[in-house]
């Protein structure tokens, strides 16, 4: 919760900035001088990448939140029983044991979104963020394009066409 927290303050903070920055490149677009106008422009681009790189992280924590209460309700989301030093950091040497068992599942079931959720917690766990992202935009990817289950089976159709 408290990394839920952190992030929507994190988003609002930057949604502000995005704001002020993009009023101070309209004013100076408004200024009308070719420099101040070049210059705005100039400014206007930096809010207009900020919020789109902050639409596609929210994409991916939503996105991953998904699977993770999705496989937590199947009963597979990994156990976060790995000791921890009196920092509250994992320790290294039992994060990796987990991560070599990880990854040969993850071998074994390469086209299963379940393996690579918890491929990614355990890229996490080792301290390894921008794998556990790949991984994790796998298991997203591997989700998205299975087949969708069918809501109800189809009806059986009678010999005789009555």
């Amino acid at each position: 919760m408290r990394a839920k927290i952190t992030y929507i303050v994190t988003a609002a903070v930057l949604v502000f900035y995005f704001f002020l920055v993009g009023s101070r490149g309209v004013m100076l677009i408004r200024h009308g001088t070719p420099v101040t106008v070049t210059f705005g422009a100039a400014v206007l681009i930096l809010p207009v990448i900020g919020v789109w790189f902050l639409w596609k992280n929210t994409q991916f924590v939503r996105r991953a939140n998904a699977l993770a209460a999705e496989l937590d309700a199947e009963g597979g989301l990994p156990v976060d029983d790995l000791p921890r030093a009196p920092s509250g950091r994992i320790d290294r040497d039992a994060a990796d044991a987990v991560f070599t068992k990880r990854r040969e599942e993850t071998e074994d079931a390469p086209d299963d979104w379940r393996t690579w959720f918890r491929l990614a917690v355990a890229y996490q766990d080792a301290r390894d963020t921008p794998r556990a992202r790949k991984a994790m935009q796998r298991a997203i990817a591997l989700h998205r394009s299975r087949p969708a289950p069918s809501a109800s089976p189809a009806a059986p159709s009678s010999p005789s066409g009555a």
